[in-house]
């Protein structure tokens, strides 16, 4: 009885906090038309972008003529889900859905923070982080995606071949959940989870290509993308406009892109830091030793960042991505990744900052917008940079004890027994 006390007091006060912040971000969200809050610019992805493409997908056709269609075609099934609740609007459904995968998302980590030599720390991140997005985490749809990412992690101990679908089934939908298994321990895990998330991957696609024509549209318009402004890349150029840069702003493919001079050269560049980052994982798996059971969720975390920050585009809802896998890692008391989960909350902050409270500076470039967008991008750079770092030095091989036995302590009487063997 005294076990279920102790045990019980954190659990209800995660509950209590999940249902406080998730009652002051739907009263954000009704209040959202507030110029404060962008005017209702979070709220209206959903009910005019979403809901029109809901009606194209309805007809069994994804959207490919239109420039905003960027997404891996599992994104229609997610977009078609809240017409099931019919006696609701598009809006409604929406998000209730998303409340419904947050809710998962917390659970799942509380169960998983209870078990033996594992914490709640990870629960209480995800309860206390969300929020610090405001409202916009209801209006996308990229928490049912990290839910699908927090679910392949979570299920690596137990299940890899289960880690292998639902990281195929999150990449289908927004493909940076293909990541979540780089760090799955070498042999048996590997090859069922991998072989597993192949099966799924390719089986769900075949599905949908059944289901719907031309899913493989998206690619055309994602291929199209530039140097959005609040990217790394774009940061910089926004900070050249103060030293005479002529670029300007303009909207275009779902987003504020910079267009003028050296933008292509930008966002080639930014590719290539893909890439790198790519290589650099590579190594990095191909030079592991020392796997720990945190190591898969460290890995996950590093690989998402290193692909947020050498994105052409790094929108707030990304951060949302990285707070599940952040909360992951904390599940576990293995975990090196404490530093940069501090890091990725500043980070949160900042981003509403950005969006939508002050973004009509970022567009206008000027000091204060650059400012803000420099420190986020220079704060998430640096827990990407810091993620690696830890992850590297955590799967080491451990230092040779036999070897340094073998060294003689000059300060040590040798035994008489041993030095005559």
């Amino acid at each position: 009885m005294n076990r279920l006390r102790v045990t019980s007091g954190p659990v209800l006060a995660l509950v209590a906090g999940w249902l406080a912040t998730r009652a002051l971000m739907l009263g954000l969200l009704v209040f959202g038309s507030a110029h404060v809050l962008g005017g209702g610019s979070v709220s209206r992805e959903v009910w005019r972008l979403y809901f029109h493409w809901y009606g194209v997908l309805s007809h069994g056709t994804f959207p490919t003529h239109d420039t905003l269609w960027q997404y891996p075609p599992g994104a229609g099934p997610v977009l078609l889900a809240p017409g099931l609740l019919s006696w609701l609007s598009y809006f409604e459904a929406f998000v209730l859905l998303t409340l419904v995968a947050d809710a998962a998302v917390a659970v799942a980590l509380a169960v998983a923070g209870r078990r033996a030599g594992r914490s709640l720390r990870g629960a209480a991140l995800w309860v206390g982080g969300l929020p610090l997005l405001l409202h916009l985490p209801l209006a996308r749809y990229d928490v049912q995606v990290t839910a699908l990412g927090v679910a392949a992690l979570l299920a690596l101990g137990r299940s890899p071949r289960a880690a292998g679908v639902f990281g195929a089934l999150g990449a289908v939908v927004k493909v940076w959940p293909a990541l979540v298994l780089l760090g799955v321990s070498r042999g048996r895990a590997t090859r069922s989870a991998w072989s597993w998330a192949t099966a799924a991957g390719c089986a769900s696609l075949a599905v949908l290509a059944v289901l719907f024509s031309d899913p493989f549209g998206f690619l055309r318009e994602q291929g199209g993308r530039g140097v959005q402004i609040e990217s790394l890349g774009g940061t910089a150029l926004n900070l050249a406009r103060h030293a005479g840069w002529p670029g300007r702003v303009r909207y275009q493919y779902g987003s504020m892109e910079l267009v003028g001079p050296h933008v292509h050269t930008v966002a080639v560049a930014s590719l290539a830091l893909t890439a790198a980052a790519f290589v650099l994982l590579v190594v990095w798996r191909l030079r592991a030793r020392h796997f720990s059971p945190a190591t898969p969720y460290d890995a996950a975390l590093t690989a998402v960042l290193l692909f947020t920050v050498t994105s052409r585009v790094i929108s707030p809802q990304y951060l949302i991505w990285l707070l599940g896998l952040a909360a992951v890692c904390l599940t576990s008391r293995h975990t090196g990744q404490r530093p940069v989960t501090v890091l990725i909350l500043v980070s949160t902050g900042l981003s509403s900052l950005i969006f939508p409270l002050t973004y009509g500076e970022v567009i206008a470039g000027t000091w204060p917008g650059c400012l803000l967008t420099l420190a986020r991008n220079g704060t998430l750079l640096a827990a990407a940079v810091l993620s690696f770092v830890r992850l590297w030095r955590s799967t080491r091989p451990p230092v040779n004890a036999s070897a340094t036995r073998a060294v003689p302590d000059p300060g040590r009487v040798p035994d008489p027994v041993l030095t005559r063997s």
